[in-house]
């Protein structure tokens, strides 16, 4: 975080012909809240690396080699300034302020010695791990409130004081006074005194979609423009609050339950948006079960789903990454094995089997063929080094390798060997799955195996005359874009509605009508 906050700084100064401090005061003003800062003192010779250690907010471990982003600047004192930090300070000449970032990350986390608010801390720390919304005042999982797990990744409630109410319920007496299931159809029609519920959505094939998966499927996404300094201004860091209470996901642009306009760049395309036009009885029925850095076979003990008074669902399961990806040194030695992960998804789709109301539907997705990412990307220019030309993704890649928080270990690194063994793991893994689909039966779903669609992503956006790059994350040179996640959908949709028609249900003949009457059914 050091090395970051200090290159953007360095580089604000510099796009601007300005002082450091004056640089650093300009972000403050461009990030919304209020910063304690503090006063140093660094040498103009000084790259993000240097300064970093000299804050002692970087530093080597014993044992450990010494992670830099940046080449070692041309000064003697370069490796000695780890030891002696008065190194290269006799021409220091430019002063500027700095996020006291180790205090401020030790003052959070003290924070919850306090008494008046070990309580929050807690409630916090449980909605974290279960998934689950942080303001849900009737306990039934889902929420008035967007962010911290609310409806970015659950359909938004109705009624959040009753707990029979709530998103993805059969109707309660047709919904004759009130809507108790979220999706904006209610009431009796007075001309022949029949519910709408009844008249529009009786027989309609209604269900939700549920998505476990990781933080591909979360959306994770960091706006290049919090880095990229000529595309830097306030405007940038509008969305900061929001995206940080969203764990960095955008859920709500994603391939499986995204519904709101895309604002990441791209467009929003989702297999939620699609079952809703195909019958708008599914209106705010989605739920989005993932996790960053989480095994999903973990997740799907969050799921909101009663099997007597809900619809069915179809729930996507999409391990395409977790499952290899680790920043261990020794990575393979941490990826799952093909006997776990039988045993993880088995003991899943048990769980779901107990969960799911009967008729529902459960899609396994192949893991990703990750040896994309290093194949287009590595010697390209990342938004940190676009400025200067200094910093490419091989760069980053190894920084994050050393640092041992590399996303992926095994696909994020030049050693072709270990990126193929990665990729020879993934599949056999995705084998798994095929398998638990041809041979696994359960009683209130049925179950089908698809592939992770990069190569016919990547096939289709060429046709649209787009590069491969941009099927990926610029900032994390990871995760899929909003390009991809929207061009994915497309895929996934034609390969059901040709393959298994039944698992998307039939058009519902009253669209026209719900919108008529409905409009935009409360919205989103």
């Amino acid at each position: 975080g050091c090395v970051l906050v200090v290159s953007v700084i360095e580089q604000l100064a510099q796009w601007h012909n300005s002082t450091v401090k004056a640089a650093m005061e300009r972000l403050c003003n461009y990030i919304p809240g209020k910063y304690q800062i503090i006063h140093h003192i660094i040498d103009r010779e000084m790259n993000a690396d240097v300064v970093c250690h000299s804050l002692k907010l970087c530093k080597q471990d014993p044992g450990q080699p010494l992670c830099h982003l940046y080449p070692p600047p041309k000064v003697s004192c370069f490796f000695t300034f780890f030891k002696a930090t008065d190194c290269g300070r006799t021409n220091a000449s430019i002063f500027f302020y700095f996020l006291p970032l180790q205090k401020s990350f030790m003052g959070f986390s003290s924070v919850c010695a306090f008494p008046l608010l070990a309580n929050l801390c807690e409630k916090i720390k449980y909605v974290i791990r279960n998934k689950l919304p942080f303001e849900d005042f009737d306990g039934d999982k889902f929420s008035t409130f967007p962010t911290l797990r609310g409806y970015h990744w659950r359909g938004r409630d109705c009624n959040d004081k009753n707990t029979t109410v709530y998103p993805g319920r059969r109707p309660d007496n047709w919904d004759v006074k009130s809507d108790s299931n979220c999706n904006g159809i209610w009431g009796v029609d007075p001309k022949d005194g029949i519910p709408y519920e009844e008249k529009f959505c009786k027989g309609a094939d209604s269900q939700g979609v549920v998505l476990l998966g990781d933080s591909a499927g979360a959306h994770f996404h960091i706006p290049p423009e919090w880095m990229t300094v000529t595309q830097m201004s306030a405007k940038s860091f509008a969305n900061l609050p929001m995206a940080f209470t969203d764990e960095l996901d955008w859920p709500q642009f994603s391939e499986i339950t995204g519904f709101l306009n895309s604002t990441i760049g791209g467009w929003t395309d989702s297999l939620y948006l699609r079952l809703r036009r195909r019958n708008r009885c599914n209106h705010r029925d989605l739920q989005n079960i993932s996790q960053n850095g989480m095994l999903t076979a973990y997740l799907s003990f969050s799921l909101a789903r009663n099997q007597l008074l809900d619809n069915p669902a179809i729930v996507i399961y999409a391990t395409i990454g977790n499952d290899v990806c680790n920043g261990n040194r020794d990575t393979l030695a941490h990826m799952t094995t093909p006997k776990e992960m039988l045993s993880n998804v088995v003991q899943a789709l048990r769980y779901l089997d107990s969960r799911l109301p009967n008729g529902s539907h459960v899609i396994l997705t192949g893991l990703v063929d990750g040896r994309f990412l290093w194949d287009n990307l590595h010697d390209r220019y990342h938004p940190l080094g676009q400025l200067n030309r200094d910093i490419t993704y091989s760069q980053l890649y190894s920084f994050l390798d050393c640092l041992q928080v590399s996303p992926c270990s095994g696909w994020l690194t030049p050693n072709e060997t270990l990126r193929n063994l990665t990729s020879e793991r993934a599949s056999q893994l995705s084998n798994v799955l095929k398998e638990i689909a041809r041979s696994e039966k359960f009683a209130n779903f049925d179950i089908f195996y698809m592939d992770f669609p990069l190569r016919q992503t990547a096939e289709e956006w060429h046709k649209m005359g787009g590069e491969p790059w941009q099927l990926i994350e610029p900032v994390d040179g990871f995760h899929p874009s909003q390009i991809a996640a929207a061009l994915g959908t497309s895929i996934t949709w034609q390969k059901a509605l040709h393959e298994w028609p039944q698992v998307l249900g039939k058009e519902n003949p009253f669209n026209d009508q719900i919108e008529a009457i409905f409009k935009d059914q409360g919205g989103h």
